[in-house]
C-alpha cells in the first residue's frame, strides 16, 4: 500500500475513534489561494461540490461577455447542465451562482443570504459562497463592471479546488492603474504576443496596456506619418482584446526627436494621429518624451518662442504641448482618462529646473512617469516616492523597469526572479505601477504577475508566495512542471541595475546547495560527504530534467519557444553538473575515473557556455546566461575540493 494511503487510512481510523466520520474530514474547509490577494478574505465553514448541475442567476445590467465568461469558468469545472433563473429559489438543492451588478435586487437578496456586503470602491466586489446541503450559493456581486469581471477572474480561481469552501472576499484594488508598458527598445512583440498578454492581463485584475515599441517607426521616428491601414486594421484588433479583458489600451507616441513645440501644424499632426486611432476604439492617449535631447531645439521657432535651449525651456515647451493634448482630450470626451507622459527626467527625483518647470507649467490633470531612483532602480521606499510627489507636483505613475532585458548588462539572461524590494505602502504615494517587460513575453510574465499582484494589494503582497503562484499558472497547475519551472527561474534570478551590485542575487536556492556541499567536503566527516553528493547528484538531476519537464507542461507553448536558448543552455549545465557530482562521487571512493567524469564535466560546460541567444530576439545578441558566477564557478572548482586518485 502507498505510504500516503496508509497515512490517510491512519488519520481516517483515528479521527473516527474521536467520534468523527470520513465526510467530516474531506468537508474541512481550508482557506483558498487567491492572486493577487484579497482585500479581505474571511473562511466560513464547510465546502461545496459543484457537481454536473447548477443555477445561474444573471441580474439586470450585468455585461453578457461576463456572464458568459462565468458559464465558461462552469463548464472547465465540469458543470454541464446550467439552467438559468431571474430570482433566487426558496431552497437550494444544487449550486446557485448569482452575479451583477451590487445594486441589484438578486445580488442584494444574495449578499443579504449570505450574510455579506457590497464593496463600494472603484473595481470593487465581493465574491460570497454559502454551503447548503447538497447545494449551495455563490454571489459575484461587481461594484462597476470592473469589478464584477474581478470578481470571475477570481471565481476561477477558486473553481480549481475539488471543492469550494465557504468564504466571503470583499476585494478591490489599492492602486487606480495596475499593468504593463511595452516600452522597450528591441524587437517589438508581435500581435499574437500581444493577444495573449492582455488575456493575462485580464486574467490577473489589470486594467492598463500602453502599446509604447520603441521600434514602431509610425510612434517615433515617423510619427508624423499615418499608419498603413493593415497595422491600423490589427491594432483595432488588440483595442477589442483589450476591451473584452477590461484592459484599457493606451497608445503612446514618441516625437521628442524631432517634433517642434512651438509648431502648430506639429501639434495638429499629433492630434491628427490621435483622432486615427480613436477611429479603431482606443480612448487614451500618452506622449512619450524619454531617452531625447533637451538641450537643443529640434528648429529655430523654439529658440524664438521659449528662449535659448536648456532644461527649463524643454520643461515649459514640453508643458505647452502636452496642455494643448490635454485639452484637446477633455474637449472631445470629458469622461476621457487623463493623458500621460514620460518626462525626459524621468530617472530620479532630484529638484531641477526641468522638473521646476513642468510642476509650475504642466495641467494637474496629466499623469506624469516616474522610474524611480535610477533607470533600474535596486528598491523603491515609500520616502522615495514622497519625493517624487513633491519634484512633480503629483502622485507619480511608476514605470518599473523590471523585468525588461533590453540594456546591455541584462544580455544572455532572462528576468525571472520576484518582483520585490519595492515597499509596502506605496500605494499612497502612486497612481499605480506599469511593468516595462522583457522581449519575451511569455516569460515575462513570472516578474508581471508580482508587479500586478503588488499594484493590487502592496500590503498583501507575498513576494515568494506570487512568484510560485506564477509558475503554477505558467505549468497549469501541474506539479511536475511547476518544480521544473522554478529550477529554471532560481537559475535566472539575477536582476542587473545600471550600478554594479544587483538587486537580486544570483540562484540563490542552488548557491545554498553548493554552498552545503562545499562545506560538507570541507568538514571531513564521511557520511555527512556522501549525503552531501548524493544530493547534488539529485539537483544535478532535476536541473537536466527541467527544461524537457517544461518543453512538456507549459500551457503556453509560446514561453518554452521564447525561452528555448535557456532552456537548451540549462539542460548542458544539468548535465555538466551531473558529471560533476559523478566526479566527486568516484574520487570519494577512490576510484580513479573521477578524472575522466571532470573532464567530461568541463567539456559540455564549455558547450552550454556558448549557447547564443535567438539572433534578433533580444537588443544585445550574446551567449545564454544559467546561474553564472553560482554554477560555473562551483564546477570549475570541483576537481580541487577532493583528492583524485591516479588510475593504476
Amino acid at each position: 500500500m502507498p505510504r500516503a494511503t496508509k497515512w490517510r487510512n491512519g488519520l481516517v481510523a483515528a479521527v473516527m475513534l474521536a467520534g468523527a466520520s470520513p465526510a467530516a474530514i474531506a468537508q474541512t474547509a481550508t482557506l483558498p489561494a487567491v492572486f493577487p490577494a484579497p482585500t479581505a478574505m474571511t473562511l466560513g465553514e464547510g465546502e461545496m461540490s459543484l457537481g454536473r448541475s447548477a443555477v445561474l442567476i444573471a441580474a439586470p445590467g450585468t455585461d453578457p461577455a461576463t456572464v458568459a465568461l462565468v458559464r465558461s469558468i462552469l463548464n472547465r469545472a465540469g458543470v454541464s447542465d446550467i439552467t438559468t433563473a431571474s430570482r433566487l429559489p426558496a431552497s437550494l438543492d444544487r449550486p446557485t451562482i448569482v452575479l451583477g451588478p451590487d445594486s441589484a435586487v438578486p445580488v442584494r437578496d444574495a449578499l443579504t443570504r449570505s450574510g455579506a456586503s457590497a464593496d463600494d470602491q472603484a473595481e470593487g466586489y465581493t465574491l460570497a459562497t454559502v454551503v447548503s446541503g447538497n447545494g449551495g450559493l455563490i454571489t459575484l456581486a461587481g461594484h462597476d463592471a470592473d469589478g464584477l469581471f474581478h470578481a470571475a477572474q477570481t471565481l476561477r480561481q477558486l473553481v480549481a479546488r475539488p471543492r469550494i469552501p465557504a468564504l466571503v472576499i470583499r476585494d478591490h484594488p489599492a492602486m487606480p492603474i495596475r499593468g504593463t508598458i511595452e516600452g522597450f527598445y528591441g524587437k517589438p512583440w508581435t500581435t499574437e504576443d500581444r493577444t495573449r498578454h492582455l488575456d493575462f492581463l485580464g486574467r490577473m485584475k489589470a486594467n492598463t496596456y500602453v502599446y509604447s515599441p520603441k521600434d514602431d517607426p509610425y510612434a517615433r521616428d515617423k510619427w508624423r506619418e499615418p499608419y498603413p491601414a493593415a497595422t491600423l486594421s490589427a491594432l483595432g484588433t488588440l483595442v477589442a482584446t483589450a476591451r473584452a479583458n477590461h484592459v484599457d489600451f493606451v497608445y503612446a507616441i514618441s516625437p521628442g526627436p524631432s517634433i517642434c513645440f512651438s509648431d502648430p501644424a506639429d501639434e495638429r499632426t499629433l492630434l491628427r494621429k490621435f483622432d486615427a486611432l480613436r477611429g479603431i476604439g482606443v480612448r487614451s492617449f500618452y506622449v512619450a518624451l524619454d531617452d531625447i535631447e533637451y538641450q537643443k531645439w529640434n528648429c529655430d521657432a523654439d529658440k524664438a518662442a521659449f528662449g535659448p535651449s536648456g532644461a527649463q525651456a524643454a520643461g515649459i515647451a514640453q508643458s505647452k504641448l502636452l496642455n494643448a493634448v490635454q485639452a484637446d482630450l477633455a474637449r472631445r470626451d470629458p469622461a476621457a482618462r487623463p493623458l500621460i507622459m514620460v518626462p525626459t527626467e524621468y530617472y530620479d527625483a532630484k529638484e531641477s529646473p526641468y522638473k521646476a518647470a513642468l510642476r509650475a507649467n504642466l495641467d494637474p490633470r496629466i499623469v506624469v512617469q516616474w522610474t524611480g531612483t535610477d533607470v533600474v532602480p535596486p528598491a523603491i521606499s515609500v520616502p522615495d516616492a514622497k519625493v517624487a510627489t513633491k519634484a512633480f507636483g503629483r502622485k507619480t505613475l511608476l514605470w518599473d523597469n523590471y523585468p525588461v532585458n533590453d540594456y546591455a548588462s541584462s544580455a544572455g539572461r532572462l528576468l525571472l526572479a520576484p518582483y520585490a524590494k519595492r515597499e509596502a505602502g506605496l500605494s499612497t504615494e502612486l497612481t499605480g505601477i506599469l511593468s516595462n517587460p522583457m522581449n519575451q513575453e511569455a516569460p515575462s510574465r513570472v516578474a508581471v504577475t508580482g508587479v500586478l499582484a503588488f499594484g493590487w494589494n502592496d500590503k498583501g503582497y507575498d513576494a515568494d508566495r506570487t512568484w510560485h503562484f506564477a509558475a503554477r499558472d505558467l505549468a497549469g497547475n501541474d506539479a511536475r512542471a511547476t518544480a521544473a519551472l522554478l529550477e529554471l527561474f532560481d537559475t535566472q534570478h539575477l536582476a542587473p541595475t545600471f550600478g554594479s551590485q544587483p538587486w537580486q542575487e544570483q540562484a540563490p536556492r542552488l548557491k545554498a546547495l553548493l554552498d552545503h556541499v562545499r562545506e560538507a567536503l570541507a568538514g571531513g566527516d564521511a557520511a555527512e560527504r556522501r549525503a552531501a553528493i548524493n544530493e547534488l547528484t539529485r539537483k544535478a538531476d532535476a536541473i537536466a530534467d527541467a527544461p524537457d519537464t517544461i518543453r512538456a507542461g507549459v500551457v503556453d507553448p509560446g514561453f518554452a519557444e521564447q525561452a528555448r536558448p535557456w532552456l537548451d543552455a540549462m539542460q548542458l549545465w544539468g548535465r555538466s553538473l551531473r558529471l560533476t557530482a559523478a566526479g566527486l562521487d568516484a574520487a570519494d571512493r577512490g576510484n580513479g575515473a573521477a578524472t575522466r567524469y571532470f573532464g567530461d564535466a568541463r567539456r559540455i560546460a564549455a558547450q552550454a557556455a556558448a549557447v547564443q541567444s535567438i539572433p534578433g530576439a533580444v537588443r544585445f545578441d550574446g551567449p545564454i546566461k544559467i546561474a553564472d558566477g553560482v554554477l560555473d564557478r562551483f564546477i570549475a572548482d570541483a576537481p580541487g575540493l577532493i583528492a583524485v586518485r591516479a588510475k593504476p
